[in-house]
């Protein structure tokens, strides 16, 4: 995986899609349209997300960092991820896997979980050589509840390398015994591997058929390695082919259609996703990270992918964002798996102290709460795009067997509340938008008012002072676990009209979900 910049507004990352209406500004900018809500699911609506569907992915070097071992497990990331359950109503699957899991080799003589070193000139986001020994797979027992997809070394491929990864097998599918394992994933971002700059791993002339292939081939003697070790895991499936995107050297339809799939062991297509680079000439936070319409057009590429993609379902790796991960829910994204690396730009959180960053609770971990109580519902929960006028807004509907339940809105206009002399005066006169919702006017009983939960900060730059319906998830306070701050308002009602209409105010760079 390759690292984008995501800033503290990521967690308002942005896309949009479907029924039509204008928010009212309070700088006079005004519209009387309304957004009308179905009360039941549209009949164009996605399939239910799969359940857990705020999930996370770790770069293999790094997983030791976030989940600790058995003599000091790591608190604070449990801590996070049990917050994320209390919200969705399950415990995110958690990928380990990335570009380092493409250069680690097993070394079973290895005391250490990890000996890596840093090739600097190349990359100083993670090690170019990586050992990895017994002592990596006590971090599988730190996280209770949790299962796990445990990602096999693809890239290296002498015969050396190849007997190395084998002998990994019985060791992993032994510390994922007992519910564990979700899943296995075989290689990271293969069609790559002819162009990577951080060293070529195929040649120029490797082609989807011996990427299908090698795939097959590896698989098989994997799953040999399972009977012997752990026969209760021999059937179990895996995700693939996990490429870096639909342009590269190798087309993911072709792939498909050559037989990636011919063992019939892949439960679940999986792609990855970049929105822009940070050497990526005109990425900014407005016109790039904070846009509906620049989210929409890259999910729309991977959508068409995976309809060919045909009896396996379609998750996403890599993306952060409340409006990103609800508009995948509602084109058939079933899952997300958002990238996570020690010192990573765009993480969530930061599971321990380095002399590059502390240890802390990141901006995106508030935008994963919010999406994590919009989906909250059990196997049955389906998102449906509400489409708005501007690539900075956007509406989402949530509907739990069949019936709806919540409303997200999210404004995207980028506000810098540190772009004057006096913060207090800048977010004192912080711009809102008003959005009005029609809510079903038969066959359908509501309350005379909505409750109002609210993703809020000072503005789009802010690093601190983040809350979710007034929590707060910083290591600072109570390492991790949610502790209500005083000066935040909670309890928020909204009255509904007698014409059934409902008015809500958004300040710019900040979202909310209605509770209908």
């Amino acid at each position: 995986m390759h690292h984008r910049p995501i800033t503290l507004l990521s967690l308002l990352l942005g896309a949009a899609h479907s029924i039509a209406a204008r928010p009212t500004f309070q700088d006079e900018r005004s519209s009387s349209s309304s957004i009308s809500l179905s009360a039941s699911v549209p009949d164009d609506a996605a399939l239910p997300v799969l359940h857990p569907f705020v999930s996370f992915s770790i770069e293999f070097a790094f997983f030791p960092d976030f989940a600790g071992n058995l003599t000091h497990p790591n608190l604070f990331s449990n801590h996070l991820l049990d917050n994320l359950a209390e919200l969705q109503g399950a415990k995110s699957y958690i990928r380990v896997g990335g570009n380092t899991q493409d250069f680690a080799l097993y070394d079973p003589n290895l005391r250490a979980a990890t000996n890596a070193t840093y090739i600097t000139s190349i990359s100083t986001d993670y090690p170019l050589i990586l050992s990895f020994g017994p002592a990596f797979f006590e971090s599988y027992f730190t996280w209770p509840d949790t299962k796990f997809i445990h990602g096999f070394n693809l890239g290296k491929n002498s015969s050396t390398d190849i007997e190395l990864m084998l002998e990994s097998v019985p060791v992993a599918c032994k510390a994922l015994e007992g519910g564990k394992l979700a899943y296995w994933e075989l290689g990271n971002e293969p069609d790559l591997y002819k162009t990577s700059a951080q060293g070529i791993r195929r040649p120029a002339n490797w082609t989807e058929q011996d990427y299908v292939n090698e795939w097959l081939n590896k698989t098989a003697r994997i799953e040999k390695r399972l009977v012997e070790a752990c026969p209760e895991l021999a059937d179990s499936k895996y995700i693939a082919p996990s490429f870096a995107g639909v342009t590269n050297s190798l087309n993911p339809v072709v792939t498909w259609e050559k037989g990636l799939d011919n063992s019939r062991n892949i439960a679940l297509n999986s792609e990855h996703n970049y929105i822009g680079g940070a050497t990526q000439p005109g990425v900014t936070l407005q016109n790039t990270l904070m846009n509906h319409t620049k989210t929409v057009e890259s999910v729309a590429q991977q959508v068409n992918v995976s309809r060919r993609a045909w009896t396996v379902q379609f998750i996403r790796g890599c993306t952060l964002g409340v409006d990103f991960n609800l508009y995948c829910a509602s084109q058939n994204i079933r899952r997300t798996h958002m990238h996570q690396g020690s010192n990573y730009n765009y993480i969530s959180w930061q599971p321990v102290g380095t002399n590059r960053t502390s240890i802390g609770t990141k901006a995106p971990y508030y935008g994963n709460a919010m999406v994590a109580a919009m989906l909250h519902g059990g196997d049955d929960v389906r998102i449906v795009n509400l489409p708005l006028a501007a690539d900075t807004e956007a509406a989402y509907a949530a509907y739990v067997n069949d019936s709806l339940v919540r409303v997200a809105v999210i404004n995207l206009v980028e506000f810098n509340y540190t772009s004057t002399d006096s913060i207090a005066e800048k977010v004192e006169s912080r711009p809102s938008a008003k959005y009005t919702f029609q809510l079903p006017s038969s066959g359908s009983v509501y309350s005379d008012s909505v409750s109002v939960q609210r993703l809020i900060a000072n503005g789009s730059n802010a690093i601190t002072g983040i809350t979710w319906d007034g929590w707060s998830y910083n290591y600072e306070l109570a390492q991790g676990k949610p502790v209500r701050l005083q000066n935040v308002t909670i309890g928020e009602a909204i009255s509904v009209g007698d014409d059934g209409v409902v008015e809500i105010e958004i300040p710019y760079s900040s979202a909310a979900i209605l509770s209908l």
